[in-house]
């Protein structure tokens, strides 16, 4: 499978270890729900597996497209956040899917980039390819609000 990650700069080593540990906190939150496990996590870029489990599936057999869409919108967190510091807040205020494909009992392999970022916005696309097929599931387009820390 082809990646991006190649595209962007390393993160610093306490950067790297922040987000590597996204999704492994001390309480369950919605990402740990689906699963996510992050793969790489570079300046402006992350890749995360959403590994496949029966709990996942709608009735017809599928990946549910909600557990799609939490995978498309988690896995560019650290895309986003790789720039700021703890003190900032950054939230999604718009996401469009199109779901190319189904995800069929494999794991899913997201991959999530900032296409830019402004002083307030943060412009994001990511993809969603079947880990096994290769084949592309899903992509989005996202947009986040970012708001500074105020002294």
């Amino acid at each position: 499978m082809s990646s991006r990650a190649d595209q962007y700069k390393p993160l610093d080593e306490a950067l790297q270890a922040k987000w590597s540990k996204f999704g492994k906190w001390d309480r369950e939150f919605y990402p740990t729900l689906l699963g996510l496990e992050v793969e790489e996590v570079r300046h402006d870029y992350c890749r995360m597996r959403l590994p496949f489990r029966p709990a996942l599936e709608q009735a017809q057999g599928i990946v549910h497209g909600g557990a799609i869409a939490g995978a498309l919108d988690h896995v560019v967190v650290p895309a986003v956040g790789s720039a700021y510091t703890a003190e900032h807040r950054y939230s999604t205020v718009d996401m469009h899917v199109q779901y190319i494909s189904a995800l069929i009992q494999e794991d899913g392999i997201a991959e999530g980039w900032v296409v830019k970022r402004g002083r307030t916005t943060v412009f994001c696309e990511s993809e969603l390819v079947g880990a096994t097929s290769g084949k592309l599931i899903a992509r989005s387009v996202l947009t986040y609000n970012v708001s500074t820390p105020r002294h």
